[in-house]
């Protein structure tokens, strides 16, 4: 049994966490084929905008709502490229006492520019996909392919986060029952108006007091939601694997990660290293064949593979202390392919290093 058989088999998620260019991505999706490989309903859900995983399923049109990938397994592959704009509207209609309140949410301006642009939004808005998926029960697996490390955390925090903004005593204020539009029924509602229309213009303050009023009466709704996804990302059946490169910068991030995991009581299932350089070893009967006919061109030779050893060793080195901290999750070496991967083929053959 492999490194990642268990975890491909008996999670319902797994949470894919990396710095940038480490392969998350690619990983994220090969973790989806070998669950469908193995009669699996998978889903992978990525909040990177970069499209790499469409273009390595060779997925044309995928957005946010589920998309089959036909492809040799006997069970089903779906991909999700969140769009978090359309999610957090998906979420205020679910949430909205009718269609007016609905209505003018949406149209607010402050609301337009919130759901695209405001910090965490994405992360928290990929937890309620996530959140949405699971719910259907139609996926055995979901597989989140998560931004860099670091956003990582803010995905982990997400939920967290948005109850904060709810017990928020400025936001509480601003929501009171008997406000209209939050023209501060007290003091200081009043102070903090004026205090916002003197930085950014009365046009600002009307549209912010429209937006908090517009939301009125759903707070409970999110809070509970949030409560929800929370609980899930807690579960016994959600699983971490932790995606890195030899490279210094990339184990410092993945560590980074594995301490702010570990002061939340959690572990990875599996620690996978890609771009690895393979130790070749020594050349059996190099020596002599050096001191032969052809012995320039085996002592060039020699000198190439003591150079791929050199690296592997310093890589093995730059490795130690993450290996170490992961423990005792086990480590998949993914060494570097004959080619990038960019399509099935290629997610096949990190398959195959993942679960044999």
């Amino acid at each position: 049994m492999s490194a990642l058989d268990a975890t491909v088999d008996g999670r319902s998620v797994i949470v894919c966490c990396g710095s940038g260019g480490v392969g998350k991505t690619t990983t994220a999706a090969a973790l989806g084929v070998a669950a469908a490989l193995r009669g699996r309903r998978a889903c992978v859900l990525t909040i990177d905008p970069a499209r790499r995983l469409a273009d390595a399923l060779g997925a044309t049109g995928v957005g946010n709502a589920p998309h089959e990938i036909v492809g040799p397994w006997p069970g089903r592959l779906d991909v999700v490229m969140l769009d978090a704009k359309t999610t957090f509207d998906e979420l205020v209609a679910a949430y909205a006492r009718d269609p007016e309140q609905r209505a003018r949410i949406l149209a607010n301006r402050l609301y337009r520019n919130l759901a695209s642009l405001l910090s965490g939004t994405q992360e928290y808005m990929a937890t309620e996909k996530l959140f949405e998926l699971h719910e259907t029960g139609a996926y055995d697996l979901i597989v989140v392919d998560t931004p860099p490390t670091r956003h990582a955390l803010e995905f982990l925090n997400a939920p967290r986060r948005l109850t904060s903004l709810l017990d928020n005593r400025i936001f509480k204020v601003f929501v009171a029952p008997g406000t209209s539009y939050l023209r501060a029924a007290n003091l200081a509602g009043q102070l903090l108006a004026r205090s916002i229309a003197r930085v950014a213009g009365a046009e600002i303050v009307d549209d912010t007091l429209a937006f908090f009023g517009a939301f009125q009466g759903m707070e409970q709704g999110f809070r509970e939601r949030a409560d929800r996804v929370g609980r899930l990302l807690a579960e016994e059946r959600t699983g971490f694997v932790l995606v890195a490169t030899p490279r210094r910068e990339a184990i410092d991030d993945a560590r980074f990660f594995l301490d702010e995991l570990a002061r939340r009581d959690g572990t990875i299932d599996a620690l996978v290293v890609n771009r690895v350089q393979p130790a070749f070893g020594t050349a059996p009967g190099a020596e002599a064949a050096a001191r032969g006919p052809r012995g320039e061109a085996w002592r060039a030779l020699a000198g190439n593979l003591a150079e791929l050893t050199a690296v592997a060793e310093r890589e093995a080195g730059f490795l130690a202390d993450l290996v170490a901290a992961a423990g005792p999750a086990p480590v998949v070496r993914i060494p570097f392919l004959d080619a990038d991967v960019h399509d099935l083929e290629g997610l096949l053959a990190v398959v195959r290093h993942l679960i044999g």
